[in-house]
């Protein structure tokens, strides 16, 4: 039986991966929350708006940081072999790109003022 052999740098890239993405997440979660005071001042019709398309958007933006977590969780727990570098260095740039795509299409869904 043939043991595969342990990459001794496999947790470089999570460690990256994770130092990068978890501050970003959380900084896009506080301005994503704040977003709703951007209608404060709104006419009644253009709050209407904001709010019925915000409802939908807040639950795809929620629903992303949860898959940017899935990712950085997947990427920590992949077997520390050399066959499975490419596999964890693809998952660990995909969680900051995700974190990237959830802001792009949190803002696009969103009817701003």
């Amino acid at each position: 039986m043939d043991i595969p052999e342990r990459d001794r740098r496999a947790y470089v890239a999570p460690l990256l991966s994770t130092l990068l993405t978890l501050p970003a997440a959380a900084v896009t979660l506080f301005f994503a929350g704040l977003s709703p005071m951007a209608c404060d001042s709104c006419a009644d019709a253009a709050s209407d708006r904001f709010d019925a398309s915000f409802g939908p958007a807040w639950t795809v933006f929620t629903s992303g940081l949860v898959l940017v977590l899935l990712l950085l969780v997947a990427c920590w727990a992949l077997p520390r072999n050399h066959g499975y570098r490419g596999r964890r260095l693809a998952l660990a740039l995909a969680a900051p790109g995700a974190v990237v795509l959830n802001v792009l299409v949190f803002a696009a869904m969103v009817d701003w003022p």
